[in-house]
């Protein structure tokens, strides 16, 4: 039986914090699922940093499509999940069936990584409360006021919780939490 991994995700999500995450895992042979608030065709975003500019810009982006409604989730199928960044976490949070998922997840131990703004969504499930974190620099209040310490780095590691800046740490956030997932969910 393949060891399962979740994505949770939506339209205007970064296009790098999803299919790098989805490939990666794919490659190593895990089996990945992509959930969103419905099954349809998301639409995802470019975002990159421009000199001159006070934040990052945003482009159009990949298409890809969801596997799973957040809705039909079992979470006890799957061993882990991902929250990727983008614009997705802020719209995505307000979701009781997303939060739903990230709080059973949190709640039993199981690994989450999380990048960008994916951590607004692990907030609003409780679920950073007394953990340490990394996120895009502009949360750090956000991450604070949820009750985390607020880490200035490429990757940040909690136990199963592992969290990175944005996608230029890519490297370091999935190398740290390959070895979260094989240490808790190693495939056959």
């Amino acid at each position: 039986m393949a060891v399962k991994i979740l994505i949770v995700t939506g339209d205007a999500a970064e296009s790098l914090e999803v299919l790098y995450p989805y490939q990666r895992l794919r490659e190593e042979g895990y089996e990945v699922h992509i959930a969103a608030p419905a099954v349809k065709k998301l639409r995802f975003v470019v975002h990159d940093f421009e000199e001159g500019f006070d934040t990052y810009t945003e482009k159009p982006g990949y298409t890809w499509p969801a596997d799973v409604a957040f809705a039909d989730v079992v979470t006890e199928e799957y061993a882990a999940v991902v929250v990727p960044g983008g614009r997705a976490p802020e719209y995505l949070r307000n979701d009781p069936e997303v939060r739903r998922i990230l709080a059973a997840f949190t709640g039993a131990d199981k690994p989450v990584a999380q990048i960008c703004h994916g951590p607004l969504i692990t907030a609003a499930s409780g679920g950073l409360d007394g953990r340490r974190v990394t996120a895009y620099p502009a949360l750090e209040l956000d991450v604070k006021a949820a009750g985390a310490v607020y880490e200035d780095s490429e990757a940040v590691v909690d136990g199963t919780l592992v969290s990175a800046r944005a996608w230029p740490d890519h490297s370091a956030w999935m190398r740290e939490f390959l070895k979260v997932l094989r240490a808790k969910a190693p495939l056959a």
